[in-house]
């Protein structure tokens, strides 16, 4: 092999790696299924929340990926800013925790260009609370927490605008903050926290919105135990797939895209989480 071609191959892996992709350095055409018998899998670092997000990448992994021709590497974390921060960085090559609205509010804020892919499952924002059963038990002066991110603490304030609790004022919709509060009719007061802890808050306050996936992950039930939960249809908050910009048409992960939208990931979805994750349509 000459100088030239070493030099060209060395580039191509540079290439590759600096997304969080690995893939063998032919120069043959990928098939249909992400591979050629020539070709090594294409390896991708993916970010993660741990339920349902990694669960339900780990039945791609398992299930559909090889396949294909995908190799997964699965990252969990347990916030909602390192997987941007180090998609943002190069070393993860797409994430799978967020909707668009939440990305939209991240790289408006924090300057990065990350790119919603692919469309994947709404997690219902549900409210919750080991003090009573009923949303009209709810008693005067109760303390509800909320998720403290800008877009969630809109959508959370939105669902108790829907159930009546809470009057918001016209036109802020999920952009709303407590300041936006209408008319409180039984006097609640706010407590926003980080998303991860709602679950936890529980034992001090009266109820808590509480993000599906972490509703999930503490053992909580959406479908059955929520007190009031969001409804699907015309909801912006589907959970899907982000990739640095750019590189939305990247042949590793359009295939990761898919195999998300496949009709067995969507069983899997139906059957696993019962109605408290829902598979984009």
């Amino acid at each position: 092999m000459n100088i030239r071609r070493v030099l060209g191959v060395v580039a191509l892996s540079l290439s590759l790696a600096a997304c969080g992709t690995s893939q063998s350095a032919t120069d043959a055409a990928p098939e249909a299924g992400g591979k050629t018998a020539e070709s090594a899998d294409t390896v991708l670092k993916v970010g993660a929340t741990p339920v349902p997000h990694a669960e339900i990448l780990n039945f791609v992994k398992d299930n559909l990926a090889p396949a294909a021709g995908l190799k997964l590497e699965i990252v969990e974390f347990t916030d909602y800013v390192q997987p941007n921060v180090q998609l943002d960085e190069g070393q993860l090559a797409a994430n799978f925790f967020q909707h668009k609205p939440y990305l939209d509010d991240f790289n408006a804020s924090k300057g990065t260009k990350l790119a919603f892919a692919t469309p994947v499952h709404l997690e219902p924002l549900g409210l919750y609370s080991k003090k009573v059963t009923e949303l009209s038990a709810l008693p005067s002066g109760a303390t509800v927490a909320l998720p403290n991110d800008a877009t969630n603490l809109g959508r959370a304030l939105k669902l108790l605008a829907d159930n009546g609790v809470v009057t918001l004022k016209d036109g802020v919709g999920t952009a709303a903050t407590e300041r936006d509060v209408a008319d409180n009719p039984k006097n609640l007061t706010f407590k926003a926290l980080e998303a991860a802890q709602l679950p936890r808050s529980l034992d001090d306050v009266d109820a808590a919105v509480i993000n599906g996936n972490y509703a999930l992950e503490a053992g909580l039930k959406p479908a059955s135990q929520a007190l009031a939960l969001e409804k699907t249809e015309g909801n912006p908050y589907v959970n899907g797939l982000v990739v640095q910009a750019g590189h939305e048409k990247d042949a590793g992960l359009v295939t990761l895209g898919k195999l998300l939208q496949d009709p067995k990931t969507k069983e899997f979805i139906q059957q696993k989480y019962e109605g408290s994750v829902i598979p984009a349509e």
